[in-house]
């Protein structure tokens, strides 16, 4: 795998470096991978309001919603565009700040043993063809990378919080594409 990851970067993707990330803890088993859907401003999609808001420089007077994001300093290790183009923001060895206030299966602090990859997107909305197909090739070297045991979305791991991806992502596209058994996604999805 060196060939396809260099410290927590892959390859193939397009790196834009976010300043928004630490080290993670050092008992930290990187085994969650957590699917958020984002678009800046909601519904819009193209453009590059999203990586420049992962890189703190996001013009907040370009749109009044942008308005109530200024100070937010927020992350993600991947962002897989509408057309299915990836790009990587912070290396997946180092703690991206993507979950924000988050359990799993009875662990806290979710950006601690997780890698966040968003897709371009409206919560509760479809996601195209070309996104599941970047996504269904992201996650086995994802998974040949480091010890991966579950899948999640940001609504699954803050439920209180967050409703993204949302009823439009087909949890069980993504299962079969995948090969992976229902004990990989949250329980609720009832993918047996």
């Amino acid at each position: 795998m060196s060939a396809v990851w260099s410290e927590g970067w892959y390859r193939y993707a397009h790196h834009i470096p976010s300043p928004n990330f630490e080290p993670r803890p050092s008992t930290a088993s990187v085994d969650l991978v957590v699917l958020h859907s984002i678009s800046l401003p909601p519904g819009e999609f193209g453009g590059d309001a999203i990586e420049n808001f992962f890189t703190n420089s996001l013009d907040h007077d370009s749109h009044p919603y942008f308005d109530h994001l200024r100070g937010v300093k927020v992350s993600a290790h991947f962002l897989i565009r509408r057309g299915g183009e990836l790009i990587q923001f912070v290396s997946c060895d180092q703690r991206a700040w993507h979950a924000g206030v988050s359990t799993h299966r009875a662990r806290s602090n979710c950006n601690d043993f997780s890698i966040g990859i968003e897709l371009e997107g409206l919560e509760g909305d479809t996601f195209t063809a070309y996104q599941y197909e970047s996504l269904i090739s992201l996650v086995p070297l994802v998974m040949a990378q480091y010890p991966i045991s579950a899948l999640a979305g940001h609504e699954h791991i803050a439920p209180k919080r967050k409703k993204d991806p949302g009823d439009g992502f087909v949890w069980r596209y993504l299962q079969q594409g995948l090969g992976l058994k229902a004990t990989y996604f949250p329980e609720e999805l009832d993918l047996n």
